[in-house]
């Protein structure tokens, strides 16, 4: 009976040690679905262009409605501040906004834009980088929803609430032939690909710190406020894609100032010290 007895135990400990691990294996197979479901997700450009390319190439209602429905402040802001074609609720804008498309020169912007940036994984990831990079020096930064759109050779970046516009057609390339009418060969050095992600950078930068009673600053002033967000911009993507007099100034202001950080530098002034560097 003794013996029968200690079988009996012994059974019941293998059995609840199986019972342990399977419930323990069970939990596992849970969990790792949640793990995945709390990554976080990859950033990616909205291609609103897209829509807008659809639209004024082939005057697709589907598209413009698509264009008002699912980025209304987008469109208003192009069409109203970008373009200035006038009110969005004027009952004859979107036969103007497509008219104005119609011009050859344009035509030919948004067909190579289209075809330049038909692909724009590697911005995605560049973004990403960028993102977080500059989340680990400024706890507070927000990062924007940036979308792509195609303007008329007017505005680089368009920075609204928390959104950044990247208008391609500023960015087709130094050698792309309708650039060469309109712009020095200086200007076209910076209308390419690899200058996407530092403009958008820095305007957006600009946006969240800007300079205090700007209007009745001086140029020196300007010039100066505008270098610190550059010099921040450099220091995030490791790279001198700017590279001023100004910017110079700055860098020897931080040599001096090691403690002071990214975020203090956008934020206080310091701008009469840097002067007598």
């Amino acid at each position: 009976m003794q013996r029968n007895m200690n079988n009996f135990k012994i059974l019941f400990t293998y059995f609840f040690l199986f019972a342990l691990l399977f419930s323990m294996w069970g939990c596992d197979l849970r969990l790792r679905p949640n793990e995945e479901d709390t990554t976080t997700e990859s950033f990616e450009v909205k291609r609103y262009d897209r829509l807008q390319s659809l639209y004024l190439q082939t005057g697709d209602y589907s598209a413009l409605q698509q264009m008002n429905t699912t980025y209304p402040i987008e469109t208003r802001t192009l069409i109203e501040n970008v373009l200035q074609l006038g009110s969005v609720d004027d009952p004859d804008i979107n036969s103007k906004f497509l008219i104005f498309y119609q011009d050859t020169t344009l035509q030919a912007v948004i067909k190579e834009a289209e075809t330049l940036y038909a692909d724009m994984d590697d911005l995605n990831q560049q973004f990403q980088f960028a993102f977080d990079k500059l989340q680990t020096f400024f706890p507070d930064f927000q990062v924007p929803m940036v979308y792509a759109q195609i303007g008329a050779l007017d505005q680089s970046v368009v920075v609204g609430n928390n959104t950044v516009g990247i208008s391609l057609d500023k960015y087709l390339g130094a050698d792309f032939r309708v650039y060469k009418r309109f712009y020095s060969e200086q200007q076209r050095e910076s209308m390419t690909r690899e200058y996407i992600l530092p403009d958008c950078l820095l305007f957006y930068l600009i946006s969240l710190y800007p300079l205090s009673d700007f209007e009745n600053r001086d140029q020196a002033d300007r010039d100066l406020h505008m270098a610190k967000a550059m010099w921040v911009v450099n220091s995030v993507l490791q790279k001198k894609i700017f590279n001023t007099q100004s910017i110079l100034t700055v860098e020897k202001y931080m040599h001096k100032h090691p403690s002071t950080t990214m975020e203090k530098l956008l934020k206080e002034d310091h701008l009469d010290e840097m002067k007598k560097l």
